[in-house]
């Protein structure tokens, strides 16, 4: 049988069947339109080694001698017995394939079970895979694990991988890959502060515009793992799977379980190169977000739960007045609501509050121009509330006999439980409350938060993340289908939930409650390294920090926000005088450039120097971006902290045409701006930064200019214009 062999974006992947199993034997590099017989593949055997090759498989099997981590770990249950068939030999029955899928069917009849693998190749090199395991037996088979899995080429050498915690989501750490397994556990119920958004093998000193990188995310918002697996003869496999808890995934004769999506790139070109795979792909999808996006104002930092109508009128009025697109009243709006203690689970509009309802305030920001958005928690519930004392048993609990007939809950969360949505009654609640408010009131979008984690979670006494987590896309499915003009942010305590699972179901994620924009330097460039710019969330928070008690100057804040969903979450009734004029500024230049931010192509410099930050944000030749006339490119240059040098030196802008003619100039600051004696330090900057400078493409990529001096925490925007 012919290899299969999709390629794509300078991407091979070839699946061999020779060995009578499936077995991918290149994801790399593309390879060309003809391939040689693989059997100059076959490896030699060793010395005390099983007498044949042992494939890695598409699904890598003890059967086939496989030592590593297996693809399939199940068992199958006779007379109430479990244990049996624990050991799969699957064979491939077909396999076939177009330009750009493959489609495996691979079975074992001794154990009745049988995998198909869909394999897609996406236009812009985006690898997906998954597999359904069906039982073909007359017993049932328990699915302890069903993984996807890809081998790395020998010379990749580094593992790079993202943890976190709550306001400090998304930072990078490295290891070398050594024999044994490394494995990033989720068992959050949810994707987790400290999930890794992807996890990257690479050759040694891989950056983000140099070195080889296979990379691989899971979509996935449950229990999870991901893994790079390295096994004694020097192969490496990576990728992840759903992790399932006890008997979770029992399959009765003819049923079947489907993983979620393994999506994986590889790239040539650092990790620049995995991004530019992962943004073809989300901005190729029908339902990606398509209108320009719209500056949000979010009352959260501004008011917190003091909901005053007069209060957040004139909120409204201050964000009308700032060039604000989209009004957004965040938590204390519903029944019992004053702290967050209860009310949750009543999803109604708290009458003492609102007397009216909440249309004075909803026809006050639409008569401005304004959509209006609210903040809602379907999937959590406080025990003070009207729906938890009439529905006890529609809480989570680990017990058989729910909390109504006295059965145990989990430990408390932010004062919160979670609505059992496996009950078909409590997910039924759910829906027609969210459904009645969209219904009722002109709401155009739904900030959608979720704020702990599922612990001990249960239905009916067995674990349930896997049909929680089910439930809880069908929710969402639901409510978009009833209302498609309604767009949908995915918050989670912050970060907490930010996956393509839910981002096939949502319109963009709120990066991390941390509104300080130090931190937010790190948690939006590498949340960015996976999910454009116009899905993540970037707000300017108030001049000193919610979260951690910095000040820092509205320019650093501003800048920061720009390469982002832009928005404010401050109260702007405050902002006064040359500061109001300079935040007007901002939300103007957002404006002017959302359309380039939100399709051009992410850059991130290698700088040597650790105290300083350089990205942007490339137009596409198909934008216009290398008309003459155009902009083809913002930068931001960000000292972070001080550095070892007195001069910040030459920085290169690349991602340019090295062919084209460039014009840069500083768009801020200017020495009119308010903020340009705080962010220089020098007292004679670089002489071209008062009349722009002319280059080619190459020249900037590879000399670069010389930038000013900056003060901590400060930074430049520079503005690339095509000659």
């Amino acid at each position: 049988m012919q290899p299969l062999h999709l390629r794509s974006a300078g991407t091979s992947l070839v699946i061999s069947t020779n060995r009578g199993e499936a077995e991918i034997t290149h994801w790399g590099a593309d390879l060309g339109d003809t391939l040689p017989d693989l059997a100059i593949l076959n490896e030699p055997i060793p010395p005390s080694a099983i007498d044949a090759n042992v494939p890695a498989g598409l699904l890598p099997q003890p059967s086939s001698s496989w030592q590593g981590r297996p693809g399939l770990r199940g068992h199958r249950v006779i007379d109430g017995v479990p244990g049996f068939d624990f050991s799969t030999r699957l064979r491939v029955v077909s396999a076939t394939a177009d330009a750009s899928t493959a489609v495996v069917l691979q079975s074992d009849p001794d154990a009745g079970i049988s995998v198909t693998s869909n394999v897609t190749l996406h236009a812009g090199g985006l690898l997906e895979l998954r597999h359904t395991v069906t039982n073909d037996g007359t017993s049932p088979f328990q699915v302890d694990e069903l993984a996807t899995m890809l081998p790395v080429a020998p010379d990749a050498v580094e593992l790079l991988d993202l943890t976190g915690r709550w306001c400090r989501e998304r930072h990078p750490q490295r290891r070398a890959i050594q024999q044994g397994t490394w494995v990033r556990t989720g068992r959050h119920g949810r994707t987790g502060h400290d999930s890794s958004l992807l996890l990257a093998a690479g050759t040694a000193g891989f950056g983000n515009r140099h070195g080889k990188v296979w990379a691989t995310h899971l979509a996935w918002s449950g229990n999870h793992e991901q893994f790079a697996d390295s096994v004694a003869d020097g192969r490496t496999m990576v990728g992840g799977s759903e992790l399932l808890g006890p008997a979770e995934v029992l399959l009765q004769p003819g049923e079947s379980y489907t993983t979620p999506a393994l999506f994986a790139a590889y790239s040539d070109r650092g990790l620049d190169g995995i991004s530019e795979a992962f943004y073809s792909w989300f901005r190729s999808r029908p339902h990606h977000v398509g209108k320009p996006r719209p500056v949000v104002l979010n009352t959260w930092e501004a008011v917190y739960f003091d909901h005053n109508l007069e209060s957040l009128l004139e909120l409204a009025e201050s964000a009308a007045d700032l060039g604000v697109e989209r009004f957004v009243l965040d938590d204390g709006w519903f029944r019992g609501r004053r702290d967050d203690h209860a009310g949750l689970g009543d999803w109604y509009v708290d009458e003492t509050l609102w007397p009216s309802g909440l249309t004075p305030l909803i026809d006050a920001v639409t008569s401005r121009g304004m959509e209006f958005g609210l903040w809602v928690e379907p999937e959590m519930v406080n025990l003070n509330s009207d729906i938890a004392r009439e529905h006890p048993e529609w809480i989570v609990g680990p017990a058989a006999s729910s909390h109504k007939d006295g059965g145990r809950l989990p430990l408390e969360w932010r004062q919160q439980h979670v609505v059992d949505l496996v009950n078909p009654e409590a997910w039924q609640y759910i829906f027609d409350r969210i459904d009645a408010l969209l219904t009722e009131n002109n709401i155009s979008y739904l900030k959608w938060d979720q704020n702990r984690d599922l612990l001990e979670h249960g239905h009916a006494g067995r674990a349930s993340v896997h049909e929680q987590t089910l439930a809880a896309y069908r929710l969402f499915d639901a409510l978009r289908a009833a209302h498609p003009g309604v767009e949908i942010e995915s918050c989670s305590s912050g970060g907490a939930r930010v996956d393509l699972g839910i981002l096939e179901r949502t319109d963009r994620i709120w990066a991390s409650d941390c509104n300080d924009a130090l931190e937010r330097q790190t948690i939006q460039r590498w949340t960015g390294v996976v999910v454009p710019p116009e899905l993540v969330g970037g707000h300017i928070g108030p001049t000193t920090s919610h979260t951690t008690g910095r000040t820092h100057d509205l320019s650093f804040r501003a800048i920061t926000a720009l390469f982002g969903h832009f928005g404010m979450e401050w109260d702007v009734r405050s902002v006064t005088g040359a500061e109001r004029e300079e935040l007007k500024g901002f939300i103007a230049l957002y404006k002017e450039h959302r359309g380039l931010i939100h399709s051009g192509r992410m850059v991130r410099a290698d700088s040597p120097d650790e105290s300083l930050m350089v990205h942007g944000v490339v137009a596409s030749e198909h934008d216009g971006g290398t008309a003459p006339g155009t902009t083809a490119a913002l930068f931001a240059v960000v000292k972070i902290r001080t550095g070892f040098g007195e001069l910040v030196g030459r920085v290169a802008l690349p991602g340019l045409d090295p062919l084209r003619s460039y014009r840069v100039e500083l768009l801020f600051p200017t020495p009119e701006d308010a903020d340009y004696g705080h962010t220089f330090t020098e007292a004679k900057p670089a002489p071209w930064l008062a009349s722009g400078a002319e280059a080619s493409g190459r020249f900037l990529g590879e000399v670069g200019l010389p930038m000013p001096v900056l003060n901590p925490e400060h930074a430049v925007l520079l503005r690339v214009t095509a000659l």
